[in-house]
């Protein structure tokens, strides 16, 4: 019978498999997505997803312009608050945040 320990050991092993397998999956399935995209003519606006705020009040100060912006997507950023996962992972794969200015 395996200790306590072990069986921890283990559990953190799956996960560290598990979060690999994950992200290859995200990264097939993301992929997939686009190629349809292309295929069928269909944007993000028509996604409901392209950076639209829908049912949410704007803030009454004036918002700050987009400086950096994913190719892939579209999204974009003004590079004030919390980083969005876009960025973070390019990072981890070598890029910068430079990478993604919009000229």
């Amino acid at each position: 019978m395996s200790s306590y320990k072990e069986l921890q050991e283990k559990i953190a092993q799956l996960q560290v498999e598990a979060e690999k397998v994950r992200k290859q999956e995200i990264a097939n399935v993301i992929t997939d997505l686009k190629a349809k995209m292309v295929e069928f003519g269909i944007s993000c606006e028509d996604l409901g997803c392209g950076g639209k705020t829908r049912g949410r009040r704007k803030s009454s100060a004036s918002a700050s312009p987009a400086k950096y912006r994913n190719p892939a997507t579209g999204e974009t950023w003004t590079g004030k608050g919390r980083r969005p996962k876009w960025i973070v992972d390019a990072e981890q794969h070598g890029k910068n945040a430079k990478d993604f200015l919009i000229s």
